[in-house]
């Protein structure tokens, strides 16, 4: 990739993670919580394509697993970062397969969302920060 078509791609990555953090939001606030835990897994994907295209200057790749990702870029992460971003994966998995969803969905109380969100809007954050930090 040139380096003009990184540039687009990491903007479309953050533009993309951004406008799907504010639905993960507006969901939360409809009460619709496993949904929102949902939108959360795909913020952080999203946003951690754009960290992969900045740091390898290549499309990212076509997989959804957090950890995976977060090791092939220069972010590194604490054990503890990576334990949790494990943890938001099953977000993904249980929100789409119909034989999981229904528990998924018992599961997903207000209380657990809140505690989930309130930290995938912190590594959002953070990794939006490495994002737009300069090399």
């Amino acid at each position: 990739m040139s380096k003009n078509q990184v540039k687009q791609t990491v903007t479309y990555w953050a533009k993309i993670a951004e406008h799907d953090y504010e639905t993960m939001k507006v969901l939360f606030r409809a009460k619709r919580y496993s949904d929102s835990l949902f939108f959360g897994h795909i913020v952080l994907e999203k946003i951690l394509k754009g960290l992969y295209v900045k740091h390898n200057q290549k499309d990212a790749p076509y997989i959804h697993n957090l950890v995976t990702l977060a090791k092939q870029t220069a972010l590194n992460l604490s054990q503890d970062d990576l334990e949790f971003l494990e943890e938001v994966n099953r977000f993904n998995i249980r929100a789409r397969y119909p034989d999981v969803k229904l528990e998924f969905y018992k599961k997903s109380t207000p209380e657990l969302t809140t505690i989930y969100l309130k930290r995938i809007k912190t590594v959002y954050k953070n990794l939006c920060q490495k994002l737009n930090k300069k090399n």
